[in-house]
């Protein structure tokens, strides 16, 4: 697996990251048998990032429990902010979440679930730009690194919110949205901005789904994304692309070149295997990449990008 520098971190990561969020949608379903193999096939196949939150189920404790003692061979990303309370209301954000102490609280909580004296980064997890504008939540991270409990500090978010973080200095890493369907990252030059500043770039969602090459939506948060898909497809076949939608999506997907990593979940130890099988193809025709660019450019530039 060919390793980058994620910004300027120092850190060699890989091209894929293995995202938990996935598994934990599985485990409600109860429709995972063996996460753990999903755990060490990504290791064994050269994936050295895991990316997990603590609100994604019970992913901190499996790679505690499936993989502490291989800690050497990956780096750790997880991320705070929210308050994980149990008499909190589901449809409604605590009024604790993005304080200081729940901050510290989230960090202490992954370090003993993970089974580990350090994290490699945590990550602000999708705060709304006048939490950060507060600095609250950003000096209790900054603490938090100093004491040695993580080696970086980065921010999962979108727009604005992206933006100000990258411009802030702050952030060692963003995690922000970027496929063939959701390319406002691109044409708002937030990707130039995050390299000039030296900050690494982790892209969730980058298959889009994998709404490209279905005909109905896989999931419900993917209703918009299909919509998306449905316009950009009215032109007809996009010339030069792979017969493999999957194939098309990582590689347009990878192809922008500020790209570090990209976070990709799955509960099938297959699936990571033939993901990974997938870099062998690449790069994809630049005919397909330049019209998706194109189509997007023509009709969803005034698309949102969702958080």
């Amino acid at each position: 697996m060919e390793l980058v520098e994620l910004g300027n971190t120092g850190m060699k990561v890989s091209r894929i990251a293995l995202g938990l969020a996935e598994i934990s949608r599985q485990q409600k379903l109860k429709q995972v048998e063996k996460p753990d193999e999903v755990l060490n096939t990504a290791l064994d196949s050269g994936i050295n990032v895991l990316d997990t939150a603590p609100c994604y189920g019970h992913t901190e404790e499996l790679i505690g429990a499936a993989v502490s003692h291989r800690r050497d061979e990956f780096y750790l990303a997880t991320k705070c902010g929210h308050d994980l309370d149990e008499n909190s209301r589901p449809d409604e954000e605590s009024p604790r979440s993005w304080t200081a102490e729940v901050v510290e609280e989230s960090i202490d909580r992954s370090l003993r679930r993970l089974r580990t004296d350090h994290l490699d980064l945590v990550q602000l997890h999708s705060p709304d730009l006048d939490v950060l504008q507060r600095g609250e939540v950003i000096d209790a991270l900054v603490r938090a690194r100093d004491a040695g409990k993580t080696r970086f500090i980065g921010l999962s978010a979108d727009n604005e919110t992206a933006r100000w973080g990258v411009e802030s200095g702050v952030f060692a890493t963003l995690q922000t949205s970027f496929n063939l369907v959701e390319q406002r990252a691109r044409t708002t030059g937030l990707f130039e901005l995050a390299k000039a500043k030296g900050v690494g770039v982790l892209i969730k969602r980058p298959f889009a789904n994998g709404v490209w090459g279905k005909d109905e939506s896989p999931y419900s948060y993917g209703d918009e994304y299909f919509g998306r898909a449905r316009d950009m497809k009215k032109p007809g076949p996009v010339a030069g692309a792979p017969d493999d939608p999957v194939l098309l999506a990582l590689g347009f997907t990878l192809s922008q070149p500020e790209i570090d990593t990209i976070i990709v979940g799955t509960h099938n130890p297959a699936h990571v295997r033939s993901n990974i099988a997938m870099l062998d193809e690449l790069p994809i025709a630049q005919q397909a990449i330049e019209e998706l660019r194109r189509r997007f450019d023509q009709v969803g530039r005034d698309w949102p990008q969702l958080t």
